[in-house]
């Protein structure tokens, strides 16, 4: 039986917009955002592998960025839809970002957050690369308690407001350890579009945190090289459509605003 990814269609009013949270989030990721995104589009959200709802398949190339690409576009076509909008926090804008170049022509416009993901170079991505059976290891030989002590774990987030941490961490507690374990092992590591981000030719905006210092030479690095780029800087860390976001719901509102197709009314 074919494995898909968790996906739920929110009730909206205008274009669908794709959300692809980050990694050990969930579609609770955006709670905050979707009161106002509902009213300029029809929000999208899906789980990655292995994260809340989504099951985690046993095959390693199901978790490789060109297969969410494929799968994505899939979800657009389930839908019935020429076009839509789409957007990701963290390592889910590096995959919305693969699939806009993989299918620009699908995408009115997208946009992402701080995602060193979706830029880190050549040789960072090759530590990753190096590192990821390790990783892979550890976490599957240390059960949740070794996903707890991830980094990004929602867990040892200090912005989060706490209503949306809370929801994070009841969504957490359903994730599967095989499924983050390969996503560290096979996602993340092989997510960097950097090489590629000057071919892009569909509208884009970078929400970015500025208080994440080590994403800064990466906004830098896109700011010169990604043609048609905006970008908006927000007083947040790393979840900034969390951390900023009434900021964060405005931006995002107007640019769909700007390029959708057809007018919302009452929006």
């Amino acid at each position: 039986m074919k494995q898909e990814l968790s996906v739920v269609v929110h009730d909206g009013h205008g274009p669908p917009l794709l959300l692809v949270h980050g990694m050990l989030a969930s579609r609770a990721q955006w709670l905050l955002n979707l009161p106002v995104l509902s009213t300029v589009t029809t929000p999208v959200s899906v789980e990655l592998w292995g994260h809340h709802d989504s099951p985690s398949p046993s095959d390693p190339e199901a978790y490789k960025p060109a297969n969410y690409s494929r799968m994505f576009e899939a979800i657009r076509e389930r839908l019935g839809v020429d076009r839509w909008f789409v957007g990701g926090c963290s390592l889910g804008g590096a995959l919305t970002m693969r699939y806009s170049l993989d299918n620009p022509d699908r995408v009115i416009g997208q946009f992402l957050t701080n995602s060193s993901s979706a830029f880190a170079d050549e040789d960072t991505s090759k530590k990753w690369q190096e590192n990821s059976a390790s990783s892979y290891e550890r976490v599957l030989q240390g059960g949740m308690k070794a996903v707890a002590r991830i980094p990004v774990h929602p867990r040892h987030a200090t912005r989060l407001p706490e209503n949306v941490k809370e929801a994070l961490l009841q969504d957490g507690e359903s994730h599967d350890v095989k499924g983050i374990a390969s996503t560290m092992r096979w996602t993340s590591p092989f997510a960097s579009v950097r090489q590629h981000v000057a071919q892009s030719s569909v509208p884009t905006m970078l929400i970015c945190g500025s208080f994440e210092k080590r994403f800064r030479p990466l906004r830098e690095y896109v700011i010169l090289n990604m043609p048609g780029l905006v970008v908006h800087d927000l007083p947040a860390g790393h979840a900034v459509n969390m951390e900023a976001a009434d900021g964060f719901n405005k931006h995002v509102a107007a640019f769909i605003r700007e390029h959708m197709e057809e007018p919302v009314h009452g929006a």
